[in-house]
């Protein structure tokens, strides 16, 4: 007779007694929740980036102190912030608009080029003699740097509506033609005795500064906030009332959160696709316009230290509410200026590398929730 074998007994696992569970978000979501989420994400990438500053051997906090007084410590500092903030909230608009329609424009840059370079063809062909009032100087270069804006953006979305190239790619490669566009008049055609710039343009062709005015109003002197604040004032005003008070605005929404309802509804997408990145590149261009007239005063290569990048961070940390965008800009704006300050100098790129890569991981608590369950006895 075989004697039975008993197996040893083994004691059940013992299984942690909660769960997490995602699930995609099918209500709407609630308003405040993307500002909530926007700001966590903000947080987050300040406590990476000081921690990257730890690790390069600076104090962290004091280099926060350091850009908060260097940006904000006093009026004549925020003027030079505004300064830095103009071509970022005309950009930031451009790429919002774009944006919201699901279009993504990455060559906000280029397009900032182009609008530098036709704005200073005026003065440097020219178009207006030297001693043309300075009201006519400034429309006409701000026309001039809104159409070369629209045309650059033009032609990625005529590709994307004509052959359905992606205008990710398009825009980005578009960037490096323009810069290439540029350097070529400033190094051959335009250049000063071979210098990598063109001659200074006559102060007629300036855009006006607080600084202007101090002989009337003396709390102005050394502020060097110019005129093309209040053309991105006035650019958030149109885009807001474009978006959300106007049949356009309508269309470009639905587009947006919609296409497929778009088209049943028998919204014009490839017309709206031109014209919104047409648009887009328009702001981009006046921006290129507001920097050559009202700071460098003359057509060179270093006029931008990436505004035309720097914007989707804004675009995206604004929601892609225009007037959010002007709020987020002067941060950043804050953040360029400051940046001299912060060593090594490549930390400044890195922090806003750092907060759009936080910024686009924070919409996935948008579109889903994260529940913490109760696991059940029979689990």
């Amino acid at each position: 007779m075989s004697e039975s074998t008993s197996l040893p007994s083994v004691a059940p696992r013992r299984k942690f007694p909660f769960r997490v569970k995602v699930e995609p978000r099918l209500e709407e979501t609630p308003k405040w929740l993307p500002v909530v989420v926007s700001l966590i994400a903000v947080v987050i990438a300040l406590l990476i980036g000081a921690l990257c500053l730890a690790l390069v051997g600076s104090d962290p906090w004091k280099s926060y102190a350091s850009i908060g007084k260097s940006a904000f410590g006093s009026w004549g500092v925020f003027s030079d912030t505004l300064v830095k903030a103009i071509p970022l909230m005309l950009t930031g608009l451009a790429c919002t608009i774009a944006f919201r329609m699901r279009i993504w424009n990455i060559g906000a840059e280029g397009q900032f080029f182009i609008g530098a370079f036709t704005a200073s063809s005026i003065v440097l062909i020219p178009v207006l003699p030297s001693d043309a009032p300075r009201w006519l100087f400034i429309l006409v270069m701000a026309v001039a740097g809104m159409i070369g804006g629209a045309l650059w953006g033009f032609v990625p979305g005529w590709l994307k509506t004509k052959f359905n190239v992606n205008e990710v790619i398009s825009t980005l490669m578009m960037n490096y033609i323009a810069v290439a566009w540029n350097n070529f008049f400033i190094f051959a055609v335009w250049t000063e005795g071979g210098f990598q710039m063109s001659k200074m343009f006559p102060k007629n062709a300036w855009l006006p500064r607080l600084a202007d005015m101090a002989k009337e109003i003396p709390f102005f002197r050394g502020m060097t906030t110019h005129l093309g604040l209040a053309f991105a004032v006035v650019a958030a005003v149109i885009v807001w009332l474009i978006l959300y008070r106007s049949k356009w605005g309508y269309e470009i929404r639905l587009i947006g959160d919609n296409p497929r309802a778009a088209g049943y509804a028998g919204i014009p997408m490839k017309r709206n696709i031109i014209l919104v990145m047409m648009l887009s590149g328009a702001l981009a261009g006046l921006a290129g316009m507001s920097e050559i007239t009202g700071v460098v005063h003359r057509l060179q290569g270093s006029i931008s230290p990436g505004y035309g990048f720097t914007a989707i961070i804004i675009a995206w940390l604004a929601k892609l509410n225009p007037f959010v965008v002007l709020i987020v800009s002067i941060l950043f704006g804050g953040l360029i200026l400051a940046g001299r300050e912060i060593q090594p100098s490549g930390i400044p790129k890195l922090m806003q590398g750092i907060i759009l890569v936080c910024l686009i991981a924070s919409d996935f608590l948008l579109r889903y929730r994260i529940r913490i369950i109760r696991r059940s006895e029979e689990e």
